[in-house]
């Protein structure tokens, strides 16, 4: 037969609470009756023998006028604190006692006149009687005496023996409370989670807009639950983009697919007609723009996977801005303003080199006739701006121009349009550079692109670091 249910680890959180529950409070238990039964015994062994102490006393008092055959009674009467009472002569004879003691002195000890003395226990033989005996030596008519009081312990240890019977009788049914309340209070608590653990189970992968139960309580349970709920909503919103982005891929290649398909199928019919302007036109352009597409995919996917990993050497930025500077001269349809100061990053100089050429190529797909480059420190930053003057970006789409086959105009071609990556791609080679890209609009009412990036040291302040301004 197993035992091995008996494991804590096998345990359920509620069995696990309540027996710990049970463990501490039984041990608090033992160590409160404990201290209560020693606090009682003392306080009621200190009550007795100040008792003792007192009828001593008046003993005493009334010794200094009569002799010990003329007390008063009352003074050697005996109660529930009071066990027996004698007066002794210093040669141990009893003078005077109360009824029931011993005709013997309770100690053979005498004490001088005006000396009070606690003289311990004394037990009688069988267990006859057990005093704690109080004595005061004092003087009569006759000769000098001891009085002896005993105060009774046997009264003491009966209060404390019921009170540690009660304390063993009632402890168990305050354990068996606690366990109670603890495993009901637990699982009380513990049923928003079951309830969100089942709702979980019966998530699946289509079911992801569905959403786990709040408790309206604002405890840590009702926490757990809005935070599986934001779980489940980036995990739908992962899923959607996925889709998206296998959509748009599979959408993105099927043209560039399909030219080449038809251009070899005609080929292989009619060999005559593949002459080099179809290979120049029409089968190089698309194959280069799948090649470039595939590898703008692969980049995205190595940067959701485990990060773009690049080189760490020093980079001018100002550099990569006039060579787009000098490229963009030569397209000859545009005017280009520059105002370019040193600035040096460190990072990857070819993906840096892809973001300012992403950004300029994105500003001259719109500009109607000027794009302005702009590149300075800030406060320890370098600061790169690509702005045009064409129709701008509406405050809505601005963060949106940044995910992946994005395009805010639905009537461009794919010719004059890109892909939709461009700027996808810019954000992720930012952000893996420490830095950021933000989209604002320009003076001339067009968009404005800003790239943020940690400078490698400041500028030097020189003339050269004034900025250049160049148009055409």
């Amino acid at each position: 037969m197993s035992l091995g249910w008996l494991h804590p680890s096998r345990w359920s959180v509620r069995t696990r609470s309540a027996v710990a529950a049970a463990v501490v409070v039984t041990i608090c238990l033992a160590i409160a009756g404990a201290v209560l039964l020693l606090v009682l015994f003392r306080s009621l062994e200190h009550s007795a023998q100040d008792a003792a102490a007192a009828r001593a006393t008046q003993i005493a008092g009334q010794l200094h006028g009569e002799s010990p055959a003329q007390l008063d009674q009352s003074l050697l009467a005996t109660d529930s604190q009071i066990g027996a009472v004698q007066v002794v002569d210093e040669r141990g004879r009893v003078l005077a006692g109360s009824n029931g003691a011993p005709d013997t002195a309770l100690v053979p000890q005498s004490l001088p006149p005006g000396e009070a003395r606690d003289l311990g226990r004394v037990k009688g033989p069988d267990g006859a009687f057990d005093y704690w005996i109080s004595g005061l030596g004092t003087t009569s008519v006759a000769a000098p005496v001891t009085v002896l009081v005993g105060a009774d312990r046997e009264p003491v240890e009966s209060v404390a023996e019921k009170v540690g019977v009660l304390l063993l009788v009632g402890s168990p049914a305050v354990v068996a409370l606690v366990v109670f309340g603890t495993y009901s209070l637990v699982g009380a608590a513990l049923r928003p989670v079951e309830a969100i653990r089942t709702r979980v189970a019966s998530i699946s992968g289509p079911d992801l807009g569905r959403r786990v139960p709040v408790p309206p309580s604002h405890d840590e349970i009702a926490q757990l639950a809005t935070t599986m709920n934001a779980m489940l909503a980036r995990i739908e919103a992962g899923q959607l983009a996925q889709q998206r982005f296998v959509s748009d891929a599979s959408h993105e290649l099927r043209s560039p697919l399909t030219t080449i398909s038809a251009a070899l199928e005609l080929a292989q019919g009619r060999p005559d007609l593949v002459d080099a302007p179809l290979i120049d036109e029409s089968l190089l352009p698309e194959t280069r723009r799948m090649q470039h597409l595939v590898e703008d995919l692969l980049l995205l996917a190595r940067s959701d996977e485990e990060g773009l990993e690049f080189q760490r050497v020093d980079v001018d930025l100002d550099d990569l801005l006039y060579g787009e500077e000098v490229r963009l001269r030569g397209i000859g349809s545009l005017r280009t303003v520059s105002r370019i100061a040193p600035c040096r990053v460190t990072g990857d100089r070819a993906a840096l080199q892809r973001v300012v050429r992403n950004l300029v190529d994105n500003a001259a797909r719109y500009a109607r006739s000027t794009v302005t480059l702009d590149c300075r420190g800030v406060d320890g930053d370098a600061v790169v701006t690509v702005s045009d003057d064409g129709p701008g970006i509406d405050p809505a789409d601005r963060e949106r121009v940044f995910e992946r086959f994005v395009r805010l105009d639905p009537t461009r071609t794919r010719s004059s349009g890109g892909t939709g990556l461009g700027l996808a791609i810019v954000e992720q080679i930012v952000r893996s550079h420490h830095g950021t890209v933000t989209v604002g609009e320009s003076a001339d009412g067009g968009a404005v692109f800003t790239v943020t990036l940690p400078l490698t040291q400041p500028d030097s302040g020189g003339p050269e670091d004034q900025p250049s301004s160049t148009s055409r």
